[in-house]
């Protein structure tokens, strides 16, 4: 299938688009799949991050998605969302841990230093949300990214569970996922996946489709924003948080922190097709 992926005008809108033969449709994982405009056919068409209708090959980019079941939130406090992020570096490796003992034993900067063994992915990007995170991988093993997902989803559950004393599933069922391949789709699920947080701003919850309404706040808000590698691109070598990416994973598209958050907050100024043009 061929996939061509670019900022365009639709109506006199500038957008993102997914064009497939004849159809176009905006990008929009909020609920977990993407949102059809039928442009070319009375029918249209949809593409689902949970119909996975391929298999993960090494060398190959994926978006991977999970919230919580029933769209519940998954963090109660940041305690819970530094929790995610150490276990995004413990769980991307094939040597086993005492996790329990980890945490007893280690402070952060001891955490982030541990052999977790050969790597099952390189994550080159991630967020987190209040009911869902989001992590652009990059494919290096046979079933490396079925079994990291696997280990982060499972360890975390766990973790919560017992926290915050509740039983039964955190997650949806699967975790989904989207194949990336073009460079141009590539730069934009990079540049989606950190502005994921705007939408926490309450004046600018629906600034996909209406568009931005304060364009310095939002910029200053995402500068600030603690949990997403958006930070460890634009300040290196400034946290712990950095051991998690695998810089080298990404091609060359950022020579420097400027490039990244030009390319970033570029995007602030479109909105999806058939919304006003602000």
């Amino acid at each position: 299938m061929y996939v061509d992926t670019s900022k365009k005008k639709i109506l006199g809108v500038k957008c993102f688009v997914i064009k497939i033969t004849n159809y176009c449709q905006p990008l929009d994982y909020s609920r977990g799949s993407a949102c059809p405009v039928d442009v070319g056919s009375p029918q249209g068409i949809m593409i689902s991050m949970s119909r996975r209708n391929f298999t993960f090959a090494i060398g190959e980019y994926y978006h991977l998605y999970t919230r919580g079941v029933d769209k519940r939130e998954i963090f109660v406090n940041d305690h819970d969302r530094n929790r995610l992020a150490y276990l995004l570096y413990l769980s991307n490796g094939d040597k086993k841990f005492d996790v329990q003992k980890i945490f007893r034993e280690c402070d952060v900067s001891e955490i982030f230093k541990l052999d977790t063994g050969k790597p099952l992915v390189s994550i080159c990007a991630w967020v987190f949300m209040d009911n869902h995170f989001h992590i652009l991988v990059k494919g290096i093993r046979d079933e490396g990214i079925s079994k990291f997902m696997k280990n982060l989803c499972g360890a975390y559950s766990r973790y919560f569970n017992i926290k915050h004393k509740r039983s039964g599933a955190l997650f949806e069922s699967r975790f989904k996922a989207r194949h990336i391949d073009t460079d141009t789709y590539l730069k934009y699920v990079f540049s989606y996946i950190h502005l994921n947080p705007v939408k926490i701003i309450p004046t600018e919850t629906h600034w996909k489709e209406k568009g931005i309404k304060d364009l310095p706040k939002a910029k200053k808000f995402l500068s600030r924003y603690t949990y997403t590698s958006l930070l460890d691109f634009l300040t290196p070598d400034s946290r712990f948080y950095e051991a998690i990416l695998a810089r080298e994973a990404m091609p060359e598209y950022f020579p420097n922190p400027n490039s990244v958050w030009q390319e970033t907050v570029e995007w602030l100024n479109f909105v999806e097709v058939g919304s006003p043009q602000r």
